[in-house]
């Protein structure tokens, strides 16, 4: 089939397959679309400047009229040579799909098909022409995991000649990703910021930036374990209001129960303290959230852990039978989770 997985992309970016003249970039990390397909286009040697040359086309464009990518890709270019049709904005249109299925039925000769989408469902009828087609490749973009964010800030840091403490690395891998463009301004701000120097430090990470650390997940779920309830709700709404998604949150603190879950019964079975536990886990916790860690490691017993496990997940639950009630089942389970940790330290 015509696909790679997301960790193969970029090398067959570096040298994508020449046979492969309709190619679908595709997924929920529009940034990582863009980019990708701007990559691809970029190596097809074409000047994306020249109209004669590339065609750049939106979806609701060839919604209203399907035959014009057909006609557009089948055009002989003026001055020979290929063209590049560019289409953007892409997604479960019907008729998309079945100009592009007629494509790879009778492949262009002299045009190259770039198509942008966005999130695809593996049935998708627009996925399942560019997967199922020879002359078709279909790349998918998913948001950016610590590798990926890891080789994007070194791509940077290399072009700046700059080089990150490994504390200044983990504290900005941990509230950057998701979108590719969004992480890539985010990591150029801060060589900005830090320009002058030749190492960047986690002072420079807080400082660049600003009220995105503010308002992510982790330190409002950090504020519930530690029972900090009036603090917990206040950085809850911030990020509820700067667009942080409820189940965000859940899955967020669901996580963190589970890393709890079992650096607590590797205490229960060795029978080491708490700093022995997080000092020796693997992967290993944050630096600046280790205290944390050992602090709720000595109020949560396993059972009461399991307890708050099941409750996260029957919230998640009711969030998909009644998101009109996320915000506030959300919002109710933490501060009654925030509420046993205080219980627990007191």
């Amino acid at each position: 089939m015509a696909q790679k997985k997301s960790h193969e992309v970029d090398g067959w970016l570096a040298r994508p397959d020449p046979a492969a003249v309709i190619v679908l970039v595709y997924g929920p990390d529009r940034g990582l679309v863009s980019e990708r397909a701007k990559r691809f286009a970029g190596g097809t040697g074409l000047d994306l400047d020249d109209p004669f040359s590339v065609v750049k086309l939106e979806a609701g464009e060839i919604e209203g009229d399907p035959g014009r990518l057909i006609d557009e890709a089948s055009t002989v270019s003026m001055f020979g040579g290929r063209r590049l049709i560019w289409l953007r904005n892409a997604g479960t249109h019907k008729a998309i799909a079945e100009a592009v299925k007629a494509l790879c039925e009778r492949p262009p000769q002299d045009a190259i098909v770039l198509v942008e989408a966005g999130d695809l469902k593996k049935n998708a009828p627009l996925r399942t022409v560019a997967e199922s087609a020879r002359c078709a490749m279909a790349l998918p973009c998913y948001a950016d995991e610590g590798r990926s964010i890891d080789q994007l800030l070194d791509q940077e840091l290399q072009a700046a000649d700059m080089m990150i403490t490994l504390e200044a690395r983990q504290l900005l891998k941990s509230q950057v990703g998701g979108d590719r463009l969004a992480s890539r301004g985010e990591i150029q701000k801060l060589i900005l910021y830090a320009a002058g120097r030749a190492t960047i430090e986690v002072a420079d990470v807080e400082a660049s930036l600003g009220d995105v650390a503010g308002v992510s997940a982790d330190q409002v779920v950090d504020a519930m374990l530690q029972g900090r309830l009036a603090e917990m709700d206040e950085k809850m709404q911030r990020a509820l209001s700067a667009g942080t998604a409820p189940f965000l949150l859940l899955s967020t603190t669901m996580r963190q129960f589970q890393l709890l879950s079992a650096l607590r019964a590797d205490m229960d079975v060795s029978g080491r303290n708490a700093s022995s536990v997080v000092a020796g886990a693997r992967p290993p916790v944050f630096f600046a959230r280790r205290t944390i860690v050992e602090h709720a490691l000595a109020r949560w017993t396993s059972d009461a852990l399991a307890q708050g496990l099941d409750r996260l997940q029957q919230t998640v639950l009711l969030t998909r039978r009644r998101p009109e009630l996320a915000v506030e089942a959300t919002r109710q389970t933490l501060l009654a989770l925030g509420v046993q940790s205080a219980r627990r330290g007191s």
